[in-house]
């Protein structure tokens, strides 16, 4: 239960955040979002190396190394360039890793050796903000479209599940999500893409979002796809959970009070952007 001072620093936290995030979103260059998020993500790196058994030096130097890599493939263009068999991969293996990790739980994880846990997650994270960086420069819609899917599925899945929850969806890795909760947030996000859609035919908004693109391809296409994105919505969280269960903590970090970590608000999103991308280069 969240005490009065919580509440207070939950909101004081999303005010600044909001302060630099949105002049950036809506900055007409790409180059303020891109570095305000290459920020967020070095801070990810840290949170992922402490998670992962490494020291307070180490964990530093994994999240500047992680900044500093993707800084320079900005700088050498990787991020204006396609890269679709790159997110065809990164989906793949984010499939492989919801079925190996959420089938053999926190202990099995932490069980693995640190590098096959460590680099493997820094890279799937740099993969989230090149296609976070690359779905801006599509538009600030279907940017916008990709990332109120996210939340759309965690808001409606939130109330969804306290009304409805019964049956466990993952009791060993986050007890309080429900299949009731999944299923809210599905019809919360299919909801969303009705009422974008008939946005859209009225001549309102740009022409490329994600639902418009993916209704375009077709009804058996789409709503397949959206049912995928918000089940791996609901994967990237799970896995974040029990990554954090196998450290034995109950936050990422403490680096936004109120709200726990980087990597706790962003936990959803780090599977769902690359796959985004991964749609819109079909």
């Amino acid at each position: 239960m969240q005490t009065p001072n919580m509440l207070k620093q939950r909101i004081i936290t999303a005010v600044l955040l909001l302060a630099v995030f949105l002049p950036t979103l809506l900055y007409p260059s790409i180059e303020p979002f891109a570095a305000f998020t290459l920020v967020l993500i070095a801070a990810a790196g840290w949170e992922w190396a402490r998670l992962n058994g490494c020291g307070p030096t180490r964990s530093v130097a994994a999240g500047l190394a992680l900044a500093a890599g993707l800084l320079l493939f900005w700088l050498a263009g990787g991020v204006e360039r396609a890269w679709p068999a790159l997110w065809l991969f990164v989906g793949a293996l984010w499939a492989v890793l919801a079925v190996v990790l959420l089938r053999r739980g926190p202990e099995a994880f932490a069980r693995w050796p640190q590098a096959l846990r460590l680099w493997p997650g820094l890279f799937l994270i740099a993969c989230a903000w090149l296609a976070l960086v690359q779905a801006r420069l599509l538009g600030l819609e279907f940017l916008l479209s990709v990332l109120l899917l996210v939340w759309a599925a965690d808001i409606a899945a939130y109330f969804g599940g306290k009304r409805f929850g019964r049956r466990k969806l993952a009791p060993t890795v986050s007890p309080g999500k429900s299949w009731e909760g999944v299923v809210s947030g599905l019809a919360g996000v299919l909801l969303l893409a009705l009422v974008w859609l008939w946005v859209a035919s009225q001549g309102w908004g740009s022409v490329l979002n994600l639902y418009t693109y993916l209704w375009s391809l077709g009804f058996w296409i789409a709503l397949p796809a959206l049912v995928g994105l918000v089940a791996m919505s609901v994967v990237g969280d799970l896995i974040e959970s029990l990554v954090k269960r196998a450290a034995g903590v109950k936050d990422s970090s403490a680096l936004l009070p109120g709200h726990g970590g980087v990597l706790d608000r962003v936990d959803a999103l780090l599977p769902v952007l690359p796959l985004a991308m991964m749609l819109v280069s079909l």
